[in-house]
């Protein structure tokens, strides 16, 4: 794809990525993912605003073509998929700089030999005149890495924000017209990547209230012409409280476990409990991820095996842990054979979440009447305590 202007001297470069489904042998890609660079070209000066992932260094270089001089590249965060072909841009602009963060200096040279004599590293707040334009650095710790920082073009009121505000998807959309898929991609990537460190990125937004922003172009996914639109989403899934949801991981061997999630599932919806429920068998981990974000309660429903939870069920508590949502109360439920310690291998995977554990219900085998009693019970506590909540 050729470059794509923008505004007056300020062009979209990079690559879209159609057919990638795993992002970091990790995160699933279910829409693919772009990798924006952006080139700024001042009265003086050129700046070029990120890289793309090694593999789709062609098409940058490609784009580049008809650009006679580079003064400045601009490295946002030194994760590969940003930062990885800036040696090659290196290499076909030898008198360029490189401007990082202090720490992204010391990164980018471990993770991609550059050589030290080409950094310029700037403060937080510190600017940079490209002649008539001038660009401001803004350090953001933390989205996602701890050397990363954000660009606002001054006099064009745009925030190139990296990592942060984006968005996993693949489109020939420059900007953002699907308010709604798009909506639902940047929140499977908030999930995955940023709800980890959501009190440092609440300190983050706070930093950008003082900028008039009138666009937000981010190095993955689409720009936001209309900025309030990802911001007002991020003090939603930050700060706003959680739903009156029960998000209910489970995995079922011979059908004990299944039982007792169908009943219990039931039992929540006639208590006016909604339910996100997810086989892990065959799940998307990024759904999953996503329904952690506005969960009030965690239920995992585990088979008991060789005296501790499916691993499935294991995965799924690290998983939680990892990514530290904001909810309030965790149960489990599920069935055994002869024994075990199912509740308190899981109880103690989850250092990390502040929760009250409400009271599990496993069975020896099949679950009994007594067992589909104990579930209406937990049904009827769960409704309670979201009630006292406020939950909505």
């Amino acid at each position: 794809m050729k470059a794509r202007k923008i505004k007056d001297r300020i062009y979209w470069m990079g690559a879209v990525d159609w057919d990638s489904r795993l992002f970091d042998s990790l995160i699933p890609l279910p829409d693919g993912t772009s990798y924006n660079a952006y080139l700024i070209e001042g009265s003086e000066k050129t700046a070029l605003l990120d890289s793309v992932d090694p593999p789709m260094a062609s098409e940058l270089l490609a784009q580049l073509e008809g650009v006679p001089e580079i003064d400045y590249i601009i490295s946002h965060h030194a994760e590969q998929d940003h930062s990885g072909t800036i040696p090659q841009i290196l290499e076909k602009y030898p008198n360029a700089k490189l401007i990082s963060t202090p720490k992204a200096k010391g990164m980018l040279i471990d993770l991609l030999q550059i050589p030290e004599d080409s950094f310029l590293t700037v403060e937080d707040g510190e600017s940079l005149s490209l002649g008539d334009k001038t660009l401001r650095f803004i350090h953001t710790p933390w989205v996602h890495w701890p050397e990363t920082m954000v660009t606002y073009l001054e006099e064009d009121r745009i925030l190139f924000s990296c990592d942060f505000l984006g968005s996993h998807i693949a489109t020939t959309d420059l900007y953002v017209t699907d308010e709604g898929r798009v909506y639902e991609a940047a929140k499977r990537y908030f999930a995955e990547i940023m709800m980890p460190f959501r009190n440092v990125i609440k300190k983050n937004l706070e930093k950008l209230t003082s900028y008039k922003i009138d666009m937000i172009a981010p190095s993955h996914g689409a720009i936001y012409p209309r900025p309030s639109f990802i911001i007002d989403a991020y003090h939603d899934w930050i700060l706003g409280p959680p739903r009156n949801t029960v998000v209910l991981p489970y995995v079922s061997m011979h059908g004990s476990t299944k039982q007792m999630v169908d009943y219990f599932v039931s039992a929540l919806v006639e208590k006016g409990v909604r339910v996100e429920q997810f086989n892990l068998a065959v799940t998307d981990i990024g759904k999953l991820a996503m329904a952690l974000v506005d969960a009030a309660t965690i239920v995992v429903g585990t088979p008991t095996v060789l005296a501790g939870p499916h691993p499935y069920a294991a995965n799924s508590a690290f998983l939680a842990n990892a990514l530290r949502p904001k909810v309030k109360f965790l149960s489990i439920i599920g069935s055994y054979g002869w024994g075990g310690k199912t509740v308190e291998t899981l109880a103690g995977m989850i250092p990390n979440l502040k929760v009250e554990l409400l009271e599990p219900v496993l069975c020896k085998g099949a679950p009994s009447e007594e067992d589909f009693k104990a579930l209406s019970d937990l049904a009827a506590t769960v409704a309670k305590k979201h009630k006292e909540h406020g939950f909505t």
